[in-house]
């Protein structure tokens, strides 16, 4: 089954990241961390996939994520080099994004977002020796990433490649993703979790007010402010992670929109940037501000619309590349059971039932020849065998693939 609660966060980490870009405000950053809590849900989904299927779980992975990407390109890397980017070997990244792939000058704003993609398979790449190290050695492999940060924002790992600093910054929230996976983070007691996030909390709190970056306390221009802050937000939302959302599935339209967020979470957050970008211009030349409440809100509005729209339309591939059958709007009612699978239940049914009654009758025919001491026990025994004989009602097993999470952001 799917953990409603997980999905939820995906939800209000994705929903987050599009509003944060349209809007800027930095305070967004520091009441959500969504960028590092996401990188924690795919951290714990894929020590799960690799505990079910070992190494082979990397190709999975890669599988279900790059044709969204592959979608993408088709349409803005022709545009690119229509409009002036150069062709050289380069362009082969949008096939595969080890590193960042090459964009012209529109091109590098509207699709800024592929560093996620970047990091993320490079973590993916990394995990089955990450997931090897934790189980040996969790607490170490849990700290590496942080010390190693430490490390390069301190100075004493000064100008360290670009793939190291990104592990530094978000590879320690993948690691707690593991942690997730593995009961560590419910079984830490309060004593232990609640003083720790505080500590983390303050430690990084106080970085990003001692080292504030161009746009204020903004956590993406604090790196280990970032890390501190978000291992503080991540101990706390997944540590006590509740039993179950069960409110969520009492209201229809909640638990749709939950449901299609995460089935279409790659293609939203692959396109959303580039309709900010596009809408920008366009709000201020029909007299709305972009910093005024009302061009904020227009902004955030239309969005959404395009963004539904363009799920609309390539959304599917998801489900193609997670071997789904492709729907429209995921989360529809689920289709009827085939007639003749229902036709073989109900024959089941009415043949367990009919052996029961047939049990219950020569059980009856039997005790009525017992004496009166011995009714009363043969009685009892005819009962439980009857109670033993009752047919439970069909159980239809649902679908527990597990859609990964690529939306990130700011």
């Amino acid at each position: 089954m799917r953990n409603r609660y997980l999905d939820l966060l995906r939800f209000l980490a994705i929903v987050r990241v599009i509003v944060y870009h349209v809007t800027g405000y930095a305070t967004l950053t520091l009441v959500f961390p969504a960028m590092s809590v996401m990188f924690a849900l795919a951290g714990s989904l894929m020590a799960a996939s690799l505990t079910r299927s070992g190494p082979a779980a990397v190709g999975r992975r890669l599988r279900r994520l790059l044709p969204s990407l592959w979608v993408l390109a088709v349409i803005v890397v022709p545009a690119m080099l229509l409009s002036g980017m150069a062709v050289t070997p380069r362009v082969l990244l949008w096939l595969f994004p080890i590193t960042d792939p090459p964009a012209n000058n529109w091109g590098a704003l509207a699709l800024s977002v592929i560093w996620y993609l970047r990091d993320y398979l490079w973590f993916v790449l990394a995990s089955p020796v990450a997931f090897w190290l934790f189980r040996r050695a969790p607490l170490l492999t849990l700290l590496a990433p942080y010390l190693l940060l430490v490390a390069i924002e301190v100075g004493i790992y000064p100008a360290p490649p670009p793939v190291l600093r990104e592990f530094g910054l978000y590879f320690g929230a993948w690691m707690l993703g593991f942690a997730h996976h593995a009961g560590m983070l419910r079984r830490l007691s309060g004593r232990v979790l609640y003083p720790l996030a505080l500590a983390l909390a303050v430690g990084g709190g106080a970085w990003i007010i001692g080292h504030p970056g161009p746009r204020g306390y903004d956590l993406n221009d604090n790196h280990l402010g970032n890390a501190l802050w978000s291992a503080a937000f991540i101990l706390i939302a997944l540590g006590r992670e509740p039993s179950g959302v069960s409110w969520l599935g009492r209201s229809r339209l909640a638990d749709r929109a939950v449901t299609v967020v995460n089935r279409r979470a790659l293609t939203i957050y692959l396109w959303h940037m580039p309709f900010v970008v596009a809408l920008t211009p366009l709000v201020g030349l029909v007299g709305w501000s972009p910093r005024q409440p009302v061009g904020l809100a227009i902004r955030v509005l239309l969005v959404f619309a395009l963004v539904g729209l363009v799920t609309l339309a390539v959304g599917w591939v998801e489900d193609v590349a997670a071997r789904r059958r492709p729907e429209l709007i995921p989360g529809g009612p689920e289709r009827p059971t085939e007639p003749a699978v229902r036709a073989g239940t109900e024959s089941a049914v009415r043949a367990g039932t009919e052996s029961a009654l047939r049990a219950d009758t020569a059980l009856r025919a039997d005790t009525a020849l017992r004496a009166d001491g011995e009714a009363a026990d043969g009685a009892g025994a005819a009962g439980a065998t009857v109670e033993r004989a009752v047919v439970p009602a069909q159980r239809v097993a649902g679908e527990t693939a597990s859609v990964e999470i690529n939306a990130g952001g700011s």
